[in-house]
């Protein structure tokens, strides 16, 4: 009887492992529209594809072939990277991500772990912007005129959110980019931040009956903004998850007074 609840026992560990495993590979694409009264009612919706906490995963394929023709841009919202990861896989996911259109990345805390320069030097050679404490601008058109406000990871204390926001040109939608969701302290309703991404947490990666070390992703609505925060797309050292799904995410941002946050999910 011991023997058998030994042998019963394994066999469950072992099928739990083998389904967190599994929920750690999902390629899964959150497709949503957001609504903003701020958003330009004479332009088109601007699409953006917006990836996170990548860590040691090779990004599918199929992930890329979806989203294609879709997105305006890709942003990366940190964590491309962690410690052991060698370049040429990092590499690779970059020139895919490049199929989708330009390509936008801020620091994550695991970015800096492993030669930093050499990461650095390898996004320029891609062309990949680096919003390393510093806006850019996005002219679609006349009637649309986008910031992408970027700053480097809060944890690692290297977050300068002020100097970012230096050069933004203080009438254009402002989509604001911070590894880390701490950032929601520092924005006030002054800074005029429309939309803000985050990652880091993984939506607790490992959560046992809904309980986890961190919130699970999702968006939050505040009279000073919108909040993303992300699942994210890969996990940190340990490649298992439960009850915080892989995502990554397909918005379109356009005029409107009403969002459903409800994302339509697409599993492929």
């Amino acid at each position: 009887m011991i023997l058998n609840g030994i042998i019963i026992g394994i066999a469950i560990i072992v099928f739990l492992i083998l389904y967190m495993w599994r929920m750690a590979f999902l390629n899964r694409i959150l497709v949503q529209s957001l609504n903003f009264e701020d958003f330009s009612e004479s332009a088109h919706p601007f699409s953006l594809f917006f990836i996170s906490d990548i860590h040691r995963r090779k990004i599918s394929p199929k992930l890329i072939d979806f989203v294609r023709n879709k997105a305006d841009i890709v942003i990366i919202g940190g964590d491309l990277r962690e410690g052991g990861v060698p370049l040429k896989r990092v590499t690779e996911n970059i020139e895919k991500l490049k199929e989708i259109g330009p390509v936008y990345f801020v620091w994550g805390n695991n970015d800096y772990e492993q030669n930093e320069q050499e990461l650095r030097t390898m996004l320029e050679r891609q062309n990949v912007t680096i919003l390393n404490n510093k806006s850019t601008r996005l002219k679609k058109s006349e009637h649309l005129k986008i910031t992408l406000i970027g700053i480097e990871d809060i944890g690692e204390k290297k977050a300068n959110y002020e100097l970012a926001r230096k050069d933004a040109a203080e009438n254009d939608f402002r989509i604001l980019i911070s590894h880390n969701p701490l950032i929601s302290n520092e924005v006030k309703k002054e800074h005029n931040i429309h939309l803000v991404l985050s990652g880091h947490t993984h939506g607790g990666q490992i959560r046992f009956f809904g309980i986890g070390p961190y919130k699970h992703g999702g968006i939050t609505k505040t009279e000073k903004s919108l909040f993303l925060t992300s699942n994210g797309y890969g996990t940190s050292s340990i490649p298992l998850r439960l009850g915080a799904k892989p995502e990554t995410h397909l918005l379109t941002l356009q005029n409107g007074k009403n969002t459903e946050y409800k994302p339509k999910v697409i599993e492929l």
